[in-house]
């Protein structure tokens, strides 16, 4: 291997940047998790509806 492949190989990341979403009303935040991580399910505060709801990921934004 040439010093020149491994000066220009592309480091990953450890976390992601994802977009969850809540079941009841469709309103969105961001989270980051770790890539290896499962997918992401949380229950917060919705302000659409003023109560606790089920967030779940429903894709990948970025590498943070």
């Amino acid at each position: 291997m040439r010093l020149t492949n491994v000066l220009f190989k592309k480091v990953k990341s450890k976390r992601i940047m994802v977009v969850l979403e809540s079941v009841v009303s469709g309103h969105q935040y961001n989270a980051f998790r770790d890539r290896l991580a499962d997918k992401l399910e949380i229950i917060r505060f919705d302000p659409y509806i003023q109560q606790d709801s089920l967030y779940r990921e429903r894709k990948k934004i970025r590498s943070a």
